[in-house]
């Protein structure tokens, strides 16, 4: 079965064509990280023009790099929540207009449920049950993942999430947009113990929080001597990975599965990639995160995640509508050891 997937959600207009859910066939992404870039962040109506005059050549490219003509395809997934909804909408319209010109069966898909799914494109052994942890810029969640379409959201940021307090931090230290990559790449060079930060552990939740430690960053740069940047870069990320981690695998340890994935966009950064490696293997736990051009915005996971979908009888209609906001599950009252 060859799906379709269209990715609009934000600033990468995106659309891959995926086989039998686990192979990728094309992946295309045309990113408009460069524009946005001279504003320090998306500004969502220059988003949502960038699609419409993208949309249609990238769907065409995907469709030329798989090697398939369009009875070939089975089925067209496409994010219908949550994001920008201008942007949302060209692809929504675009899979709704081929949908019908092809008459297959379209399927909306949830954003973070296929950041989520992307572990399945290269792992054949990722499974449930599992904890999962999704970090991006707009999302920082931890998941018990207990069975496919069934999650429990255990706990979320309570304000900036991990990849927004990348960005805004990397803004106060006076480096470029995105932030994650660049507070990376600076970070390289520091002492990850020379900056003295705080560590939002909240104890008795599994929740997260970052502003305090944004409003440390910017403390620090107002003081003299001021930290030098390497080392401030570093000390930032590292207070960062040692909350996700910590949350992620003592959830793991405390409910009981044997699995934890990783995926959003702050998946790709290397750092916590390596602690998550280390504390997972130390606690008898597996870990799986994407490959990098799979943790940021793409059309295979929402393709692969439209697979799994199908497979399990779930479907829409041409009335398939557009959500800015809609939770992947329900936040359960679980109350984390202390």
């Amino acid at each position: 079965m060859n799906v379709l997937g269209i990715e609009t959600s934000c600033d990468e207009t995106a659309a891959a064509v995926v086989a039998d859910g686990r192979r990728v066939l094309s992946n295309i992404v045309a990113s408009q990280m460069a524009e946005h870039a001279r504003y320090g962040g998306v500004v969502p109506e220059v988003a949502s023009r960038r699609h419409v005059e993208q949309i249609n050549i990238v769907l065409k490219r995907a469709l030329a790099d798989a090697g398939v003509m369009p009875s070939e395809i089975d089925a067209i997934a496409v994010t219908n929540r949550p994001g920008l909804l201008g942007a949302l909408l060209v692809g929504v319209s675009a899979a709704k207009a081929l949908a019908m010109a092809w008459d297959l069966p379209i399927i909306g898909v949830h954003h973070i449920e296929a950041h989520l799914y992307a572990n399945f494109l290269t792992h054949e052994d990722a499974d449930f049950p599992a904890i999962a942890l999704v970090v991006s810029g707009g999302h920082t969640d931890l998941f018990h993942l207990r069975a496919p379409g069934d999650y429990v959201l255990l706990g979320r940021t309570r304000d900036d999430a991990a990849g927004e307090a990348f960005d805004k931090c990397a803004r106060l230290m006076g480096l470029e947009y995105p932030g994650g990559p660049a507070i990376q790449r600076a970070a390289e060079a520091g002492d990850p113990r020379a900056v003295a930060l705080p560590r939002a552990l909240l104890p008795g939740t599994w929740e997260f929080s970052f502003s305090g430690l944004k409003t440390a960053v910017r403390r620090a740069l107002e003081v003299e001597p001021r930290p030098n940047i390497p080392d401030l870069a570093a000390s930032f990320q590292e207070a960062v990975v040692d909350v996700l981690t910590a949350k992620t695998v003592a959830a793991a340890k405390s409910i009981g599965v044997p699995r934890v994935f990783l995926a959003g966009g702050v998946a790709a950064n290397a750092r916590l990639r390596a602690r998550m490696e280390n504390a997972c293997a130390a606690a008898g736990l597996q870990l799986f995160y994407p490959p990098l051009v799979l943790c940021t915005d793409n059309g295979a996971m929402i393709a692969t995640t439209g697979y799994f979908h199908l497979q399990a009888g779930r479907a829409d209609t041409l009335a398939l509508d557009t959500h800015a906001s809609e939770p992947l599950a329900a936040l359960a009252p679980v109350t984390a050891p202390s």
